[in-house]
C-alpha cells in the first residue's frame, strides 16, 4: 500500500520503490539445495548447533518456551545438589560494636610493660591556662534583713547523693526568690539507692542554716499552728507537680499566689525543677548553697579528710599527688546500660535479673529493641576496669602511680578488677584505706559512702570520669571552684575509645599517641565558662567566680 499523498493528483502514479539488492554471491553459494544455511567445513556437532539456532531464529515463537526450559533446568540442577550443608554468610560487626578489649590488652601488654619513656605525668599534666587569667570564688553573702516571710516551702529531694544536692540548692534559690521560709528538705527513699539517711546524716545542718541566715530563712519544721489546719499531716498540704526545668517566672506566677493563700506548700518531687538559666540573684543563691553552705556532716568529713591524708602520705614520692577515678561498673549500672561484655551466659542472666529487679519490665516492653553494638559505638557503655587501666597507661601514667578508686560494688570484681590491679598495683579504695570499724557507720548507706568518695576525689590532682551522671558533674564544678577555674579532670572520648579498643592492628606507640592527644584535649577543656542551658553546678564561671590576675594566687574557700 502506498502512503497517503496530500498533494493534488497530477495524473501520474507514484513510482515503485527500487528492488532490493541481490544477496551476496558468497552467501548464496553457501546455501544447500534445501535452501538452509549450511556452512561448509563444519563438524557434525557444529552443524547441528547451527541448525538449532537457525530454527530458533526463524521460528521466534519458540522463545515463548525459554522460561519453561530455564525453570526445568534449574529444577534438575537443584535436585542434583545436596542441601545438608547450608552455606554460612559471615557478617562483620561494625567497628567498635564488640567488646574486644581483653584481646587488645594481651597484644599491647608486652610493649606497654617495656615502655620506659613516660615522664612524671601526674606533675606535668595540667599545662593549659585561661587566656584572661585565673578565676577566684566570689559568692557574696547579704548583710541581713528580711521582709516578712510569704510562707513555708517544703520539698522532697529524690535520687542519689548529688541529685539530692541539686534539689537542696534549687530549693534555696526558689525560697529566696519568693521570700519564703525553707523547711530542711526531706530525702525521699528510693528503691535503687536504698538509703534512709536524713539531711542531718549527710550534711552539717547547723552550718547550713547559719551560712544562709542573711539570705534565706531555714527552719527544721513548720510551726504547729499552721500544721493544725492540715491535721498535722503533710500529705494534706497542697502539692505542686512542677515540670522539669521550669523558669523562675513560673514560680512567681503560679506558686507564689498559692503560697500567699495557704502559707505552706509542698513540692514533690523537686529534682531538676528549676531552669539552669535564671537571673543573677537566683544564681547567686545557688552558688552560695552549693559551694559554701553545704558541708558534709562531722562523721563523713572526719573520715573523708583522713582518707585524703592517707592517700597523700602514700604518694609522698610524687608530692602527695594522686589520681582519683570514678568507676561506674556496678551491677545496676552495667544492667541499665544494656551493653554486652565478655561474661557469656552468666552475665546475660545476671543482667536480666538486675533489670527486672530494679526497673520491673522497663526493658522488656513490647516493641522495645535493644542494640548493644549501637550503644557501644555511641560511647554509652561504661568503661570496664581493664579499659580504664589501658587508657591511663596510654596517657603516660606508669604503674607506680597512686590511684583512688571511687566506686560502689564492682560487678564480678574478682575477674574484672584483676587487669587494672596488674597495671596499677598502687590502686586504693576506701575499703583498703579504712578499717572495718571506721567504715561501719557508713556501710549500709549508699549516699554516705558516696560522700566519702566525693571528698577524696575533690582533693586529687587528677580526677578521671568514666561515665556521665551527677557525681562527676558536681565534682568538676566544685574542682573548678577550688582550683582557679580549672576542673583538672580527664574526660575521655568514649566513642573514639570504642573504636580504638576494637582495633586488633593498633600498636602501642600509635595507641599511646591517641591517648596523649585525648589527655591534652581534657586539659584544654579544663577552663570553660557557662553557656545557656549549662548547669551552674558544673560550670561555676562566671556566676560563682570572678576573674583574678595570673599572678594572684587563688584562695579557695573551705571544701564541703
Amino acid at each position: 500500500m502506498h502512503p497517503y499523498n496530500r498533494l493534488p493528483s497530477s495524473g501520474h502514479t507514484t513510482p515503485s520503490p527500487p528492488p532490493s539488492p541481490l544477496r551476496s554471491p558468497r552467501l548464496r553459494h553457501g546455501r544447500s539445495k534445501t535452501g538452509r544455511f549450511n556452512p561448509p567445513g563444519r563438524s557434525l556437532v557444529q552443524r547441528l548447533t547451527w541448525h538449532v539456532l537457525s530454527v530458533l531464529i526463524r521460528r521466534q515463537g519458540v522463545f515463548l518456551f525459554a522460561p519453561l526450559l530455564y525453570i526445568s533446568g534449574m529444577l534438575l540442577y537443584m535436585g542434583s545438589v545436596s542441601f545438608d550443608v547450608v552455606p554460612v554468610i559471615k557478617h562483620r560487626p561494625a567497628p567498635g560494636s564488640v567488646y574486644r578489649s581483653p584481646q587488645l590488652y594481651a597484644k599491647l601488654r608486652p610493649e606497654m610493660d617495656a615502655d620506659n619513656s613516660s615522664t612524671d605525668a601526674i606533675s606535668t599534666i595540667w599545662k593549659h591556662s585561661y587566656k584572661g587569667g585565673e578565676w577566684k570564688p566570689c559568692t557574696n553573702r547579704s548583710s541581713g534583713g528580711f521582709p516578712d516571710s510569704n510562707g513555708y516551702i517544703y520539698v522532697e529531694a529524690n535520687g542519689g547523693l548529688n541529685q539530692q544536692r541539686t534539689s537542696i540548692c534549687n530549693a534555696v534559690a526558689v525560697a529566696g526568690y519568693l521570700n519564703a521560709t525553707l523547711v530542711i528538705p526531706n530525702f525521699h527513699y528510693h528503691s535503687i539507692w536504698r538509703d534512709p539517711s536524713k539531711f542531718g546524716d549527710i550534711y552539717d545542718e547547723n552550718y547550713f542554716v547559719s551560712a544562709l541566715e542573711n539570705d534565706v530563712r531555714v527552719v527544721n519544721k513548720i510551726p504547729e499552728y499552721i500544721m493544725e489546719r492540715f491535721d498535722n499531716n503533710m500529705s494534706n498540704v497542697y502539692n505542686f507537680r512542677i515540670k522539669a526545668f521550669s523558669p523562675v517566672q513560673y514560680y512567681r506566677d503560679m506558686v507564689l499566689p498559692k503560697l500567699l493563700e495557704e502559707k505552706v506548700i509542698r513540692i514533690s518531687p523537686f529534682a531538676n525543677r528549676l531552669s539552669f538559666d535564671a537571673p543573677p540573684a537566683v544564681q547567686r543563691l545557688r552558688c552560695l548553697a552549693n559551694y559554701e553552705a553545704l558541708r558534709f556532716s562531722s562523721p563523713i568529713l572526719t573520715l573523708g579528710e583522713a582518707l585524703v591524708a592517707r592517700m597523700k602520705e602514700r604518694s609522698a614520692k610524687y608530692g602527695g599527688k594522686y589520681i582519683s577515678v570514678h568507676l561506674r561498673f556496678e551491677e545496676d549500672m552495667v544492667a541499665f546500660s544494656c551493653c554486652v561484655f565478655d561474661g557469656g551466659k552468666q552475665e546475660r542472666e545476671d543482667m536480666e535479673a538486675a533489670r527486672e529487679r530494679g526497673w520491673k519490665g522497663k526493658f522488656t516492653k513490647p516493641g522495645r529493641v535493644i542494640r548493644p553494638g549501637a550503644i557501644r559505638i555511641n560511647g554509652k557503655c561504661p568503661l570496664t576496669p581493664l579499659e580504664v587501666g589501658l587508657m591511663l597507661r596510654g596517657m603516660g601514667f606508669d604503674k607506680s602511680t597512686f590511684i583512688y578508686l571511687a566506686s560502689g560494688k564492682i560487678y564480678n570484681a574478682e575477674k574484672t578488677m584483676a587487669p587494672l590491679l596488674e597495671m596499677f598495683p598502687n590502686l586504693r579504695t576506701k575499703e583498703m584505706l579504712a578499717s572495718d570499724e571506721e567504715l561501719a557507720p557508713f556501710k549500709n548507706y549508699s549516699s554516705r559512702m558516696a560522700a566519702l568518695d566525693y571528698t577524696v576525689c575533690l582533693h586529687s590532682e587528677v580526677f578521671v570520669t568514666t561515665q556521665g551522671g551527677n557525681f562527676p558533674h558536681f565534682l568538676m564544678g566544685h574542682r573548678r571552684y577550688l582550683y582557679g577555674g580549672h576542673s583538672k579532670t580527664i574526660r575521655p572520648d568514649k566513642r573514639k575509645l570504642a573504636i580504638l579498643f576494637d582495633n586488633p592492628n593498633i600498636g602501642w606507640k600509635s595507641f599511646k599517641r591517641q591517648m596523649l592527644n585525648m589527655r591534652s584535649h581534657s586539659d584544654s577543656k579544663g577552663f570553660e565558662v557557662k553557656r545557656p542551658n549549662d548547669s551552674i553546678y558544673t560550670f561555676p564561671c562566671p556566676d560563682c567566680m570572678c576573674r583574678a590576675n595570673k599572678t594572684e594566687d587563688s584562695k579557695p574557700s573551705s571544701p564541703v
